[in-house]
This record gives C-alpha cells, structure tokens and sequence, in this order.
C-alpha cells in the first residue's frame, strides 16, 4: 500500500505497485481524453464566436453543447484514469467505460443538427 501521500487514496492506497509501464500508459490515455475535451471546449467557443446562417438561438444551444460535452469529457476521462488504475493496481480487468459511446453520440447529434441547418 502507498503510504507516500499520493492522492487519490482510494487509488493509490490499494492494491500492489504495477509495472509503471501500464501507469504510464493509463496516464497517456487519461491525456488524450483530456485533449479532445480541450478541442470540444474550443469548437464550443468557436461556435459561439464564428456568425453562421443559422439562428443565434442555435449557434448558442449548439456551442452550449459541445461546451458541455468537453466538461463531461474532462471529468469522465479523470474518472475513467482513477478506476483503471485502481483496476491495474490490484490486478483486476480493466472496467467497461461509455465515455466514447457518449462522445459518439453527442458529436453525432451535434453534427446532424448543423448538416439540418446548411
């Protein structure tokens, strides 16, 4: 068990230390995810600010959405790196996530809405 203050505790403080390799690995998913959050936050704004032929109360509802889908991302890819970690730490298989089934859906519908309004 981790006693050197590494936070999570719930993480950290469980399991076996793992090959940093599969650490290391999470981690670089963790980042990734954290990447396409940051471009959904940029499109979102980018929507927002660019004027479209559409209806301000859709450009708006649109940014709004894909704002909300990069906080989402934010968080959900944290918690995805937090239980894949505590999974590689005690050797356990890793658990299923919907974070990219939620992404597809949400980029999806986003993006059938601005083929609607050309």
């Amino acid at each position: 068990m981790s006693e050197d203050g590494r936070r999570p505790r719930w993480v950290y403080g469980t399991g076996a230390e793992p090959d940093y390799r599969f650490s290391l690995a999470n981690e670089r998913t963790l980042l990734a995810w954290l990447r396409t959050a940051l471009a959904l936050l940029a499109a979102g704004v980018a929507l927002d600010q660019i004027d479209l032929a559409f209806d301000d109360r859709l450009e708006t509802a649109l940014a709004a959405a894909l704002v909300v889908l990069g906080i989402v991302c934010s968080a959900a890819s944290w918690w995805r790196w937090a239980r894949a970690e505590r999974a590689i730490r005690q050797q356990e298989p890793l658990p299923a996530s919907t974070l990219g089934l939620l992404l597809a859906v949400g980029a999806v519908a986003i993006g059938l809405v601005v083929l609607a309004g050309l």
